[in-house]
């Protein structure tokens, strides 16, 4: 690993702490290195807040030293004002010489103009460090400006036998497939991403609140399916403890192209991620549609030998991890 890679490095695992805070902005990172040492290092703030390299630069205790130093960041800095000022605008006040960025912002307002701003100043600028590693990083920003919908995580849990739910059930409440370990890794993800989606069936059939009780974190946008606007109000997902969001028929026409139509509205409302936690129809109308980047997919031990079949997936195996007696596989789409 170069030295220009080993900090850009250390710019993603910073940048990780804005998971959750940051949407709809990217969670950048960024370092600031005075003679092969970090002087300075930042995140990026809750929404509204400071960007990464604003952050990193109020880090650095004798500002003097910024006019001999090079700012690692993630993504390109910014040149267009938003809640805050540009961060490329800042980097040129200090005369930072060197600037070594990971990948190009492709949000239309940035798209390189940063980076020809900081090259008109003089500034020495390095593009394309560890740039797949920080694409992917930046996974759900990037999707959400390129292809104008959120970054979809589809997520379900199933029996041994394939199944996700029993035939029959007593109570409006959920089968647990998975054990509390799994449940509070559920949790953590919803903490993570700007909005949970789920079917009208999951709503009637659990009940769920789909909030975030298992970890520390802001609950989800809660988007529920209702074609026929039947739902009654005293269901757990439409409490006071997170925005819920209906879609109606009156919102979409449930006899075309759902998933399409749904995402157009997700994007319009600004949301930039969301997991689908809805039942097998709901799940495999994303699937058929191929409109979906991730799914993460839990095997239990429990067997119901009938009920409702879990989706049918295709896409590529990227991990299978162990938790106690649950199978996790996570795939993405082709």
């Amino acid at each position: 690993m170069t030295i220009h890679e080993t900090y850009i490095s250390r710019c993603l695992e910073i940048a990780k702490n804005g998971l959750g805070i940051t949407r709809p902005n990217p969670m950048v990172g960024s370092v600031i290195v005075h003679s092969n040492q970090i002087i300075g290092e930042g995140f990026t703030s809750a929404y509204g807040g400071n960007h990464a390299e604003v952050n990193a630069i109020n880090a650095v205790k004798d500002k003097a030293l910024l006019k001999q130093a090079t700012l690692y960041v993630t993504l390109e800095p910014c040149s267009h004002f938003g809640k805050t000022p540009p961060c490329s605008d800042l980097i040129i006040k200090h005369q930072i010489p060197n600037v070594v960025i990971g990948c190009i912002d492709d949000n239309p307002e940035v798209a390189g103009k940063g980076i020809e701003k900081l090259k008109k100043s003089g500034c020495n600028v390095i593009v394309g460090v560890l740039e797949n590693d920080c694409k992917e990083h930046h996974k759900r920003f990037f999707t959400f400006h390129n292809k104008k919908r959120p970054y979809i995580i589809l997520k379900w849990a199933e029996s041994a036998d394939g199944f996700i739910a029993p035939e029959f059930k007593n109570e409006q409440k959920p089968v647990w497939i998975t054990n509390e370990y799994s449940r509070q890794l559920v949790h953590k993800w919803r903490a993570e991403e700007q909005a949970i989606l789920v079917g009208t069936n999951t709503v009637l059939q659990d009940n769920p609140a789909l909030t975030v009780r298992d970890w520390t974190g802001e609950n989800p946008v809660r988007i529920v399916l209702d074609k026929d606007s039947t739902l009654s109000k005293d269901l757990a997902v439409f409490n006071t403890e997170a925005k819920t969001i209906i879609i109606s028929e009156k919102d979409i026409d449930f006899s075309k192209n759902r998933s399409l139509q749904i995402c157009e509205l997700l994007y319009r409302n600004n949301i930039n991620s969301v997991i689908i936690e809805g039942g097998s129809k709901t799940l495999q109308t994303f699937i058929e549609d191929t409109i979906w980047d991730e799914a993460r997919v839990f095997t239990g031990t429990i067997q119901f030998n009938k009920g409702v079949k879990a989706p049918r997936l295709s896409g590529t195996l990227i991990s299978e991890t162990t938790i106690l007696n649950d199978i996790l596989k996570i795939y993405k789409n082709d």
